[in-house]
């Protein structure tokens, strides 16, 4: 069973600015504020650009993989099973612990309303653990269908807040702008950024997206602009409402300053929204941990129970029903002050690992990587983001990078213990290490893996012309070659599937050259013949990076497509050219054919180009 593709724009929007909107707003301000004061402003949009190197990165792998599982399945497929389990882990771990702390969140303001003992923060939490993870369960459309109403009412509030905030403001609370000096701001934003991690979430469910290439980065996009704006905006507003000495004693600054615009009713209008803004942030967290053991599952990396799919609802009910019941643990049992801060470091981490998947993607030269959004600025962006991230790690103290290092070893021992004899799959380390050292190293697993995944998310259809090159023989040529070496390796070739003397075939192409050149195009040769008695055709592929020269004084050819069939396959035989000259005419097939390193990426190549596949 396959995860159903039913997310479309308005739902990505919405699980990436909801997963956003919750402690880094109503919660977090009021703590970093004691640290630098009215320049906190300028921390949250510092902290809005150091995400933007892991979200363009995030945004190009997504498209380019369209999987579930995000972080984890990039790594597996870029460096590996090894740091694939340790991603796996680190995500599934992180994504649960931020969303325990948004269902904690709930339990916060809403525990108070209820005189039970029973009703406590810790099972108002657990019980919004448990709701949510039936919701999953049910559905991903009724689940993302919330998450977008809870958005909307949430987005709303805040819009208001603003409009009406900015006439009651008082310009003196801004004075001293920055009380503790300028490197207060830069070890607040270094805090801050962890509250747009959110909007990378999307990753994890990027293959239960509609047209994933397009809807991907523009739900992402619009989610980090519109919270972006958001994030500042509020927060230059509560400074202009609130007096320096009231922002520093209270804990829901966004609430008092919502009592000097609105009135009294004002503070229990944002206490619904925070309410609002924590229950986006629990959902759509569950939503994205439990695609991890999913997905390693898939891989076998974990049991194969984590992968199964209800076939009615179309969702992994296992890995949901895991997911949740770890949640409420972690809500009922675990000191989750401290786990919060493992988590921010274990989300850094995987921030590390995104630039680095790309960077080795990228530089493997995989023909079948092909990205529907290109990072800009590639690879600065990334090796600043980088060394970014390892800053504001060794910044955040001993105590998270000891038990993040000693949850990473944990991870480290499972895939060595458990599925290291399983998992052998190829990556694109290897690809690069190829490059630079023996052929006998590479494989093309992962080539294959990635041309399934973009016809997937191409909704690329097999025709007869894809299955006949998924089976044609593919040659590349080191060296130069002439037009009669050619002939008489196609021929060897070619007798084998027509029965016929390897001779005859020869005079048949020497026949067909004489009669008008098969150099249709410079560097591009197409000889065909009709051969045979019965319904059969056949094609042979020719890479030659050195050329082969048809004819003294013209330029070498350096492609080849040999087609051959008998009398009753004219219709295709015409069909098969047609097919072949839409795909060398793409702009990029000539420099894509010459980069190509091995000749499952040749035939690769010819299977993702785009071409209209009606009637062929």
């Amino acid at each position: 069973m396959s995860l159903k593709k039913s997310l479309g724009i308005i739902d990505v929007f919405s699980l990436a600015s909801g997963a956003m909107i919750s402690s880094g707003l109503f919660i977090l301000p009021a703590i970093v504020y004691l640290e630098a004061g009215p320049g906190i402003i300028v921390s949250y949009i510092i902290g809005a650009v150091i995400i933007i190197p892991s979200l363009f990165s995030k945004a190009e792998l997504a498209t380019a993989m369209p999987k579930a599982g995000g972080t984890y399945f990039f790594v597996d497929k870029s460096m590996g099973s090894l740091f694939g389990t340790i991603a796996g882990f680190t995500g599934w771990l992180s994504l649960i612990l931020k969303s325990s702390f948004a269902l904690i969140g709930i339990g916060i303001f809403a525990a108070p309303y209820f005189d039970n003992p029973f009703i406590t923060i810790n099972t108002v939490a657990a019980f919004f653990a448990l709701f949510f993870g039936v919701l999953n369960a049910v559905s991903v459309k009724h689940t993302s269908r919330l998450q977008t109403i809870l958005v909307v009412f949430l987005i709303s509030i805040l819009v208001l807040y603003i409009i009406l905030g900015i006439n009651k403001m008082d310009v003196h609370n801004f004075v001293p702008f920055m009380p503790h000096g300028k490197m207060s701001i830069i070890t607040v934003s270094g805090i801050i950024f962890i509250s747009f991690g959110g909007l990378t979430k999307i990753a994890a469910v990027a293959e239960e997206v509609k047209s994933p290439g397009k809807v991907i980065p523009a739900g992402m996009f619009s989610a980090f602009i519109v919270v972006t704006l958001l994030y500042v905006l509020v927060v230059f507003v509560t400074v202009g409402l609130l007096k320096p000495e009231v922002f520093a004693s209270t804990l829901t600054p966004i609430s008092t300053g919502a009592g000097i615009i609105f009135g009294k009713g004002g503070f229990f209008i944002l206490e619904a929204a925070a309410l609002m803004a924590f229950l986006t942030t629990g959902n759509g967290g569950l939503l994205a941990a439990s695609r991890n053991p999913m997905a390693m599952a898939k891989d076998e990396l974990l049991p194969d129970f984590f992968k199964k799919i209800n076939g009615k609802t179309g969702t992994p009910v296992t890995s949901i029903l895991a997911t949740t019941v770890i949640m409420i643990a972690f809500i009922l049992f675990l000191d989750l002050e401290h786990l919060v801060k493992v988590a921010s470091a274990m989300m850094i981490i995987l921030f590390i690992l995104d630039n680095l998947s790309l960077i080795i993607m990228r530089e493997s030269k995989i023909a079948s990587y092909k990205p529907a959004f290109k990072s800009p600025l590639y690879p600065w962006i990334q090796i600043i983001g980088i060394v970014l991230y390892i800053f504001v790690l060794i910044e955040m103290g001993s105590y998270p990078l000891l038990l993040t290092g000693v949850f990473i070893v944990l991870s480290v021992l499972w895939a060595l213990l458990y599925s290291g004899v399983r998992n052998k799959k190829d990556s694109a380390l290897i690809h690069i290490v190829k490059r630079i050292t023996a052929k006998e190293l590479q494989s093309d697993t992962l080539s294959g893996e990635l041309k399934d995944i973009l016809m997937e998310r191409d909704n690329i259809i097999e025709d007869r012309f894809d299955r006949i090159i998924a089976d044609a023989k593919i040659l590349d040529f080191e060296g130069k070659k002439t037009k009669n070496d050619l002939f008489t390796i196609l021929a060897g070739i070619l007798s084998e599937k027509f029965n016929e003397p390897a001779e005859s075939i020869i005079s048949l192409l020497d026949a067909r050259e004489n009669e008008s050149t098969t150099v249709i195009h410079p560097g591009l040769a197409i000889p065909h013949i009709v051969i045979g008695s019965k319904a059969e055709f056949e094609i042979v592929v020719v890479r030659s990076k050195k050329g082969i020269l048809f004819k003294e004084g013209e330029p070498p050819v350096h492609t080849v497509f040999a087609l051959a069939g008998s009398r009753e396959e004219r219709n295709f035989h015409l069909q098969a050219l047609m097919a072949i000259a839409q795909i060398v005419q793409n702009p990029f097939f000539k420099s894509h054919w010459m980069k190509a390193k091995s000749t499952t990426d040749l035939k690769n190549i010819i299977l993702l180009t785009e071409r209209s596949r009606r009637g062929v």
